[in-house]
C-alpha cells in the first residue's frame, strides 16, 4: 500500500477513536428515589436551625422576613441508617422533598427498600447505559496570555462591554455595586481549569463540590476530576467573576462564588433533578444569595420515561418543585430558557417552568431573539421566560483561558445572574420575589410582555434608581 495513503489512514483512525461508542464502566446500575413519609424521626428541632443551617443562611432569612419550617429539617438519620444495608449505597437526600438517593447493582435490594415503613413511594431514575458515545473534552494547557487583537484600549469592560451596557449595568458598576458582600452558586456540569486560569483567579472563590460524584472523596482540583472534565461550567464562571481590563469584565467580578457539580455529561437522566436538588439544598445551607443555574432538561435516554409538554407547570418535575421553593428561601434562582427554539420541542425545560424565579432567553446584540432561544408559556399558562439578555453572542473565558464568543441561554443567563448580583448589593433589604419584580417592572416590553421575550430586556440601573428614589 502506498505510504501517504497508509499514513491518512492511521490518522484518520487516530482521529475518528475518539467518536466510538464507550464500554459503561461495571455492572448495569440503579439509582433509585425514595419518598419519604415523615421527618418524626429527626433529632433536629426548628428552635435550633443553626445546627443544621450556616449563620449566613440564617441571616438571609431573618433579613427578608422568611421562617424555618420542616423542609428544612434534614432527612432523619434513623431513617436513612436503614437503607444502608450491604450491596447499596446511600448517594445523597433531599430535605426539602424528603427524598433519599441510593446507588445498586441489585435491584431486588432497592425493591426491598421501598417496603420500608417510612417510604411512601420509589422511583428508578438512573440505569446505567451498556455503552455511552458522549467524550471527555480534550485536555489543553492554559494560556496565561491573551491576544493582542483580544484587547480594547482605554476601555475597562473590553470585548464585555455591550452585554454589560446592554442591561443597565455599567452605570450600576461605576456607582460601586459590582456584587460585592453577595454569594453566588453556579450549578453547572464541569468547571475545567478553574482554578488555573489568570483571568479568574482574582475572583473570591468560597468552595466547590461535586453532586455528581457525591460519595466518592477526590481532589476536585485534579485534571483526572470528572469536575474539570468539560468546560462550560468556567465560561459561566467567567461571564460573571472574570476581571482582565481591557480584555473582559464580568457582570459581578466582586461576588463571592461556590461552584457546584450537578450535571453528569456522560447521561441524561431524571437523578439529574436529584443532584440539581442536593447542590441548591447546599447552597442554601452555606448562605448563597443567588443561584445561577444554565440548565434545563425534557429529553432524557431512552431507558427512562422523558417529560410532555403538559408536564410544565412549576410542580410535576421534581426539580421545578425544588426550584419553585427558593424564593422561600430567600434565594433568587436565574435558570437559562433553553435552546430547544428551532427543534421540534420549541418550549422552555425544566426547572426553567418553576415558579418564583427568573428564567433567562437570548438576543444578539440588536435585542433580536435568538432563533435558538425556547419560549414559553408554561402549561398553566405563566409568563415565559421572564426576560432576555445577549445570548448571541456572549463573550467569555473557555476551559483553556483563551477569549471567546459562545452562542446559548446558558450564557445569557449569567450575564443577568451577574445583575442580580450587583442590584441586590444595593437593594440589600430587598426579599428574593420583591427583586424578580423590580427586574421584570424594569423591562423594556413590561408594559406588553409576550412568550418569545417574557418582559424584555431588564435595566438594572433603572431598577436602582427607580427604587431609591421611592425610599
Amino acid at each position: 500500500m502506498n505510504r501517504l495513503l497508509l499514513l491518512l489512514l492511521l490518522l484518520g483512525a487516530t482521529l475518528a477513536a475518539p467518536c466510538a461508542k464507550k464500554k459503561y464502566p461495571g455492572k448495569k446500575t440503579y439509582i433509585y428515589r425514595y419518598y419519604l413519609t415523615d421527618k418524626s424521626a429527626t433529632t433536629y428541632s426548628l428552635e435550633k436551625p443553626q445546627k443544621f443551617l450556616s449563620r449566613q443562611s440564617l441571616e438571609r432569612r431573618q433579613r427578608q422576613g422568611l421562617g424555618i419550617d420542616s423542609t428544612d429539617l434534614p432527612v432523619p438519620k434513623a431513617y436513612m441508617k436503614q437503607f444502608n444495608v450491604k450491596g447499596a449505597n446511600v448517594l445523597g437526600s433531599s430535605r426539602w422533598q424528603n427524598t433519599v438517593l441510593v446507588r445498586s447493582t441489585d435491584t431486588l435490594i432497592l425493591r426491598r427498600l421501598a417496603q420500608l415503613s417510612f417510604v411512601s413511594d420509589a422511583r428508578c431514575v438512573f440505569i446505567s447505559p451498556d455503552s455511552i458515545d458522549k467524550d471527555e473534552d480534550v485536555r489543553w494547557n492554559v494560556h496565561d496570555d491573551f491576544n493582542r487583537w483580544d484587547s480594547v484600549k482605554n476601555d475597562h469592560y473590553g470585548l464585555a462591554r455591550q452585554q454589560i451596557e446592554m442591561l443597565g449595568g455599567i452605570q450600576l458598576h461605576e456607582s460601586g455595586f459590582t456584587g460585592r458582600g453577595i454569594t453566588i452558586a453556579i450549578l453547572d456540569g464541569g468547571f475545567q481549569n478553574f482554578n488555573r486560569i489568570p483571568a479568574l483567579q482574582r475572583a473570591n472563590l468560597l468552595g466547590f463540590r461535586d453532586f455528581v460524584h457525591a460519595d466518592t472523596p477526590e481532589n476536585l482540583q485534579e485534571s483526572s476530576s470528572p469536575f474539570q472534565l468539560i468546560d462550560h461550567g468556567t465560561k459561566v464562571f467567567s461571564v460573571m467573576a472574570a476581571y482582565a481590563p481591557e480584555v473582559i469584565v464580568g457582570t459581578a467580578p466582586d461576588a463571592s462564588y461556590w461552584l457546584l457539580r450537578s450535571e453528569d455529561n456522560l447521561t441524561e437522566q431524571p437523578v439529574e433533578e436529584d443532584y440539581w436538588t442536593m447542590a441548591a439544598e447546599f447552597a442554601d445551607s452555606v448562605g448563597a444569595d443567588v443561584i445561577n443555574s444554565s440548565l434545563g432538561y425534557y429529553a432524557y435516554d431512552a431507558v427512562l420515561p422523558s417529560y410532555q409538554l403538559r408536564d410544565l407547570d412549576g410542580q410535576t418535575a421534581f426539580i421545578s418543585r425544588s426550584a419553585s421553593m427558593l424564593a422561600g428561601k430567600g434565594i433568587l434562582l436565574c435558570n437559562s430558557a433553553g435552546n430547544s427554539g428551532m427543534g421540534t420541542w420549541k418550549k422552555i425545560g425544566v426547572p426553567a417552568d418553576a415558579r418564583d424565579i427568573l428564567t433567562v432567553g437570548a438576543v444578539d446584540g440588536d435585542g433580536k431573539l435568538a432563533a435558538f432561544s425556547s419560549i414559553g408559556p408554561t402549561q398553566d399558562g405563566r409568563l415565559k421566560p421572564d426576560v432576555v439578555a445577549r445570548g448571541s453572542n456572549t463573550t467569555l473565558l473557555s476551559g483553556r483561558g483563551t477569549l471567546m464568543h459562545d452562542m446559548g441561554t446558558s450564557f445569557s443567563t449569567p450575564v443577568t445572574c451577574g445583575m442580580v448580583a450587583c442590584l441586590w448589593q444595593a437593594l440589600r433589604s430587598k426579599t428574593a420575589r420583591e427583586l424578580i419584580e423590580l427586574i421584570q417592572q424594569s423591562a423594556d416590553q413590561y408594559d406588553a410582555p409576550n412568550n418569545i421575550y417574557g418582559y424584555g430586556l431588564p435595566n438594572f440601573w433603572k431598577a436602582y434608581v427607580n427604587t431609591a428614589n421611592e425610599e
